[in-house]
């Protein structure tokens, strides 16, 4: 398989398989991408599938046969390991670490705006449970469309529970993602991406999100077409930068951050970090649920290990810095909200 394009088997309207292609794209990593669903097209394939399986499942060549992976966050560093130039996480150990912090935000954060938008509102709804399955088999007969349709995104509807959107938090999730265009559309103002004129992960995983709020959903791309027209062509360019000749100069200095950086830290801090504390709380103490205060408003939800687990990988990514990129982090992140994350 020496010299093989990477696989790929995912979905168009998965933010989390638009972010790996978007990021092979960019890296100039051959890949072959396989639209459909991992578990019957690795059962196909006679592969073993991953615990659990998500989109997008990547097959890698492991001691002479083909295994899938998946996960995007450590599938990235896994190409950092194997693929050298391009990389996307950046050398400044500092920079790494706010990278490393606003892809986690992307996505986990950014997929509560997705999945609410995408499935709360009657509009949005039908185009999704008509249009999603058609983009695994474009042909299907007109009768099985619409049972699988119908089917599709009643099951979905009823897991609106899964990010924590119902009639309560509605509002909060919907006044962040609106605060996020807002602050990210001044943002690129200043610069292309996230950490500079190169992007990092943060910036593929915060596309991969609004590769669905901005490119396919109605509700939210009106919104963005209105209150942030600079995001939606951000959104277009990140598709493909496999023409873009980034240099180590493209990142920012860590000590020099443009200050329209804060206002995106403080949506991650005042939102995600309240419910990631949470949540990471309820899942030592046992408690099927947790409920907190966010932008001053009760949120409830179900609890969930692997976000417990996200709240430890920040933690660990913390513990890992030196003494001089910790205080840049310290300087970067007081007063946020996201120093709770790290906190002792």
């Amino acid at each position: 398989m020496a010299g093989e394009p990477l696989r790929l088997i995912g979905g168009t309207g998965s933010p989390y398989t638009r972010k790996m292609v978007a990021l092979l794209r960019y890296r100039r990593i051959p890949y072959a991408v396989t639209w459909g669903h991992p578990a019957q097209e690795l059962e196909r394939l006679g592969i073993a599938p991953p615990r659990p399986v998500l989109l997008p499942t990547l097959l890698f060549e492991e001691e002479g046969e083909l295994r899938a992976r998946c996960d995007s966050t450590p599938l990235i560093r896994r190409l950092e390991a194997e693929h050298a130039g391009r990389e996307v996480v950046p050398a400044n150990p500092a920079l790494a670490f706010i990278d490393y912090l606003l892809e986690d935000f992307a996505d986990e954060w950014g997929t509560k705006w997705m999945f609410h938008y995408r499935w709360c509102r009657p509009a949005d709804a039908e185009k999704a449970a008509t249009v999603l399955p058609l983009t695994i088999d474009v042909s299907l007969p007109p009768r099985e469309l619409e049972a699988v349709a119908r089917a599709f995104g009643d099951r979905q509807i009823e897991r609106l529970w899964v990010v924590g959107s119902n009639t309560a938090t509605a509002p909060v999730i919907e006044a962040s993602y609106e605060r996020f265009l807002v602050a990210f559309a001044a943002h690129l103002e200043q610069q292309p991406c996230l950490l500079g004129r190169r992007p990092g992960a943060g910036d593929f995983a915060l596309f991969g999100q609004l590769s669905q709020l901005v490119g396919f959903d109605p509700t939210p791309r009106a919104l963005a077409d209105e209150m942030a027209p600079r995001v939606v062509a951000w959104v277009d360019r990140l598709e493909d930068l496999g023409g873009l000749e980034p240099t180590e100069a493209d990142w920012n200095d860590p000590a020099a951050l443009p200050p329209t950086l804060r206002p995106l830290l403080e949506e991650v801090g005042r939102g995600y970090a309240p419910a990631l504390l949470a949540n990471a709380a309820a899942v030592a103490a046992g408690d099927a649920e947790w409920e907190t205060e966010i932008y001053g408003a009760a949120w409830r939800q179900r609890s969930f290990p692997y976000q417990a687990k996200c709240l430890g990988w920040i933690r660990d990514q913390y513990a890992a810095l030196d003494a001089a990129a910790r205080a840049q982090v310290d300087a970067l992140l007081a007063g946020t909200g996201c120093d709770a994350l790290v906190a002792p």
